[in-house]
């Protein structure tokens, strides 16, 4: 989260919404964003509905992978980056940034 905190204006730059979600709770989430000082919304799928959606829940773990969405537009996903690859933000934002220059 801090790595996309400190890639926010690049990202907006590139007509880009940034969107946390978790299965924590709004409460939890709210106070986990003041403690690392991120300023973008953190959305609680509590109940986990949206993650098993995405096919991202881990039973083993009974919580979602680490994974970035690129969403356009339209609701389709464009880019899928998972689990360690999730941790680092620079491909997602060369893919927003690939995807303005793109529409």
């Amino acid at each position: 989260m801090k790595n996309f905190q400190q890639n926010l204006q690049k990202l907006e730059a590139a007509d880009t919404q940034v969107l946390g979600v978790s299965m924590d709770s709004p409460f939890a989430n709210k106070a986990f964003a003041d403690q690392i000082g991120v300023t973008f919304p953190l959305l609680s799928d509590w109940g986990g509905g949206v993650t098993h959606q995405y096919g991202v829940y881990v039973d083993k773990y009974k919580a979602a992978r680490r994974v970035n969405f690129l969403i356009g537009k339209d609701g389709t996903i464009l880019e899928e980056e998972v689990d360690k690859a999730a941790i680092d933000p620079k491909q997602i934002v060369a893919a927003c940034e690939r995807h303005k220059l793109n529409h």
